[in-house]
């Protein structure tokens, strides 16, 4: 599995192939392709950013006939940068795709089809789970602080929990974030990640030398959670895009600060295969 960028009616974006072909149309939203004014040029999904209503609407519109989700079927998540997953349905859609988020957790899930998870980033690490044989889906924010606490493998417990999944049969795509390259911090974020894997979340903490700063893998660390939740290791893909490198096409809140948009990750149950 691998996740790969396309272009689709001008809007730029990137998709797993293997779980859009298993009947899961969904997509990590790029900057590229909507109709904001700077500071949010152009695709800004986010709602609370001091972007105009409409425009977010209507960018919205743009990335979902892209993606092929529905824009009238959307849920959003309100961040709240811990592990929490919560079940949602059709009584949480949205009534205007431009309204920032309302339900308060970093991950959602629903089995119901044609209900549009979105969850945001602009660093942080979005990472979209589907089941094909139970035919359910999940949308997660994994910051540093949920990477930590291991939001990743929450979101497949919960799949297990309220729908019944086998972790062997869940797909997981880990969409664009700040990659190894350009997240440098302090020792607050090595010491989230060895509070919450142990000695394993050494493989993705790298002291910087001649400093006290460390370069660290969320992706690495995302990934390493969803093979603890026993996803198989062919069924997770990665996408090396670093959202800090490459300010042209996305926002880095590390790189760009608070005056800025937002990306969108989204996901539904289509019609299967």
């Amino acid at each position: 599995m691998e996740v790969i960028r396309e272009e689709r009616h001008g809007v730029l974006f990137y998709v797993c192939p293997e779980m859009r072909a298993a009947g899961f149309p969904h997509g990590f939203s790029t900057r590229l392709g909507g109709v904001s004014p700077p500071p949010w040029d152009s695709l800004n999904l986010g709602g609370s950013c001091g972007d105009q209503p409409e425009r977010v609407s209507e960018n919205f519109r743009r990335f979902c006939a892209a993606a092929g989700t529905d824009p009238d079927r959307l849920v959003k998540n309100q961040q709240v940068h811990g592990d929490t997953v919560r079940a949602v349905t059709g009584a949480d859609v949205m009534s205007f795709p431009g309204q920032p988020g309302t339900v308060e957790a970093d991950g959602l899930l629903t089995r119901e089809p044609g209900v549009c998870l979105a969850v945001f980033s602009a660093d942080c690490i979005p990472v979209l789970l589907c089941d094909p044989v139970r035919r359910a889906v999940c949308a997660v924010h994994a910051g540093w602080r949920g990477t930590a606490l291991g939001i990743a493998a929450r979101g497949v417990e919960r799949m297990v929990q309220v729908c019944g999944s086998r972790p062997r049969d869940i797909l997981a795509a880990i969409g664009p974030g700040i990659s190894t390259c350009c997240f440098e911090t302090h020792a607050d974020v090595p010491g989230g990640l060895r509070a919450g894997m142990g000695a394993a979340a050494e493989a993705y903490i790298h002291p910087i030398p001649g400093t006290e700063k460390y370069h660290v893998d969320l992706k690495g660390a995302n990934r390493a959670w969803l093979l603890r939740a026993g996803l198989a290791p062919e069924h997770i893909a990665v996408c090396a895009a670093c959202t800090a490198c490459g300010l042209e096409t996305f926002w880095s809140h590390r790189r760009m600060g608070a005056r800025r948009g937002s990306m969108a990750a989204l996901i539904q149950i289509g019609e299967g295969p």
